[in-house]
């Protein structure tokens, strides 16, 4: 016979780790994993949180302190910045960059194509005198 019981859903590669990312983007400050446990929900077992907030600092894509006998834990980056670390991790994956650039750039569409160019024609401290990314160009207009 067989069992036709429904199994859970199989969450893709990444959701959970996105789904932790965005709880520590919500909280006030540093989180704990039994913060990040409870913001959660739907029975996530606290070894689970554990594991992936494990994955995340070995990517870079949280930090944690010390807090008592534990830790507490904030993302690294806003989404735009973890984005561009992702990019850059598959860029230095492969041998050819040129080529991979290459093929980025010309997949891209008009607007993005003349975004990207604006941004490669800033000068170069223009961007390492602003603090950390910010929420993008436009920001603060008419301030």
């Amino acid at each position: 016979m067989t069992d036709h019981r429904q199994r859970p859903r199989r969450r893709g590669q990444g959701e959970l780790e996105a789904l932790v990312l965005s709880a520590l983007r919500e909280a006030d400050g540093p989180a704990t994993a039994g913060w990040v446990q409870e913001r959660l929900g739907g029975g996530l077992a606290y070894t689970t949180v554990i594991t992936i907030l494990t994955r995340l600092l070995a990517k870079g894509a949280v930090t944690r302190e010390r807090g008592g006998r534990s830790f507490a834990w904030l993302p690294a980056s806003d989404e735009a910045g973890l984005a561009a670390r992702r990019m850059r991790r598959v860029l230095d994956a492969e041998r050819d960059r040129e080529a991979v650039l290459a093929s980025f750039v010309t997949g891209l569409g008009p607007d993005d194509e003349r975004l990207l160019r604006e941004l490669l024609g800033r000068p170069r401290d223009e961007d390492e005198d602003r603090p950390g990314p910010g929420p993008g160009p436009g920001a603060g207009a008419g301030e």
